[in-house]
C-alpha cells in the first residue's frame, strides 16, 4: 500500500509539470492569437487555459487521494483520482462546446483576413513543447497505473494534435484560403469535446465498478491453471483509483485440510499480484462438488 501512495507523488509531480506548461502556453497562444487575427489559435489558447483548470482538479484528486486510509474510508480515498478526471472531462467538453460554437458562427459569418505567419510559429513550437510534456506524463502513468494521470496525459497529446492541425490552418490561409483559419478552430472545438468525452466515459466506467469484460476472462482462464483449484464459482473485479480490487470464490478439494486450502489461496493472490498487478483480492474457498 505504500508503494500506491508513493505512486500518487509521482503523479502530482506530472499534474503540477502540466499546469506550468498549460499557463505558458495559453498565455503565448491567447496573446499572439488576439493580435495576428487568427481564430484557431485563440481557441486553441482558450482550450490550454481550460486545460489549467483541469490539471488543477486533477492535482487536487491525486492529493485528496494520497491521505490514508480512516474510519469512515477504509479502502483509502482512491477514487478522489477518478472523480478528478471526471471533473476534467466536463470542464473540456463545456469548453469545447463554447470553441466549437464560435468557430461555426465565425465560418458562417466569415471575413476574409488571413492570420500573421507568427501565429502559425507558434502553433508549432507549443504542439512541440507539449509532446514532451505528453511524453512524460504517459510514461509515469504507464508506470504506476494512474488513470487521473493518464487522462492528463491524453489531453496533452489532444492539444499537440490540436496546435499541429491550428498550424496546419493558418499556413493554409496564407495560400488564398483564410476561411480555413476559422474551420480549423471548429476542429478544435470538436477535438477538446471528443478528448473530454473519451476520458468522462471511462471515469464513469471506472466509478460504476465497470470492468474490462476480457480481461476479466483472461484473469479466470489463468486462476483456473493454478494447482489445486478445481472450480471457479464467482469472480469480480473493479478499479479504485490506481488500484484493482478483487473477490473471487474458488473450490477446491473437500478431503485436503484448511491449512492446503488457505496455501492455494495464496498461490493464487501471489499469481494476480505478479501477473495481472491485483493490488487486494479477497478469495472465499469452497467445497467442489463434482455434481455441479
Amino acid at each position: 500500500m505504500e508503494e500506491k501512495y508513493s505512486h500518487l507523488k509521482l503523479a502530482e509531480r506530472g499534474a503540477k509539470i502540466s499546469i506550468i506548461a498549460y499557463i505558458g502556453l495559453s498565455s503565448l497562444k491567447l496573446g499572439i492569437g488576439y493580435f495576428s487575427g487568427s481564430k484557431a489559435l485563440f481557441a486553441d489558447g482558450l482550450n490550454n487555459a481550460t486545460d489549467i483548470f483541469s490539471s488543477i482538479a486533477v492535482l487536487i484528486g491525486l492529493k485528496i487521494s494520497g491521505k490514508p486510509a480512516d474510519a469512515e474510508h477504509a479502502y483509502g480515498h482512491f477514487r478522489a483520482e477518478t472523480i478528478s478526471s471526471l471533473i476534467a472531462a466536463l470542464i473540456m467538453i463545456a469548453v469545447g462546446l463554447q470553441v466549437l460554437y464560435t468557430a461555426v458562427r465565425d465560418t458562417i459569418f466569415f471575413k476574409a483576413k488571413a492570420p500573421d505567419m507568427t501565429a502559425a510559429m507558434t502553433a508549432i513550437v507549443c504542439a512541440v513543447v507539449i509532446y514532451f510534456v505528453y511524453r512524460y506524463n504517459l510514461r509515469v502513468a504507464t508506470e504506476i497505473n494512474s488513470s487521473g494521470l493518464m487522462a492528463a496525459a491524453k489531453d496533452n497529446l489532444s492539444d499537440a494534435y490540436v496546435g499541429i492541425g491550428t498550424a496546419v490552418g493558418i499556413i493554409a490561409s496564407q495560400f488564398g484560403f483564410p476561411w480555413i483559419d476559422p474551420l480549423a478552430a471548429a476542429v478544435v472545438g470538436y477535438l477538446i469535446i471528443k478528448t473530454g468525452w473519451d476520458i468522462f466515459i471511462e471515469a464513469a466506467h471506472n466509478l460504476t465498478d465497470g470492468f474490462d469484460k476480457a480481461l476479466l476472462d483472461q484473469i479466470q482462464e489463468r486462476i483456473s491453471q493454478v494447482p489445486g483449484v478445481e472450480n471457479i464459482e464467482d469472480i469480480k473485479a473493479r478499479i479504485h483509483g490506481n488500484m484493482t480490487l478483487m473477490d473471487l470464490v474458488i473450490s477446491v478439494n473437500p478431503q485436503i485440510s484448511v491449512l492446503q486450502g488457505h496455501d492455494i489461496a495464496e498461490l493464487v493472490e501471489e499469481m494476480l499480484h505478479d501477473e495481472f498487478e491485483i493490488s487486494q483480492v479477497i478469495i472465499h474457498i469452497e467445497p467442489f462438488r463434482s455434481e455441479r
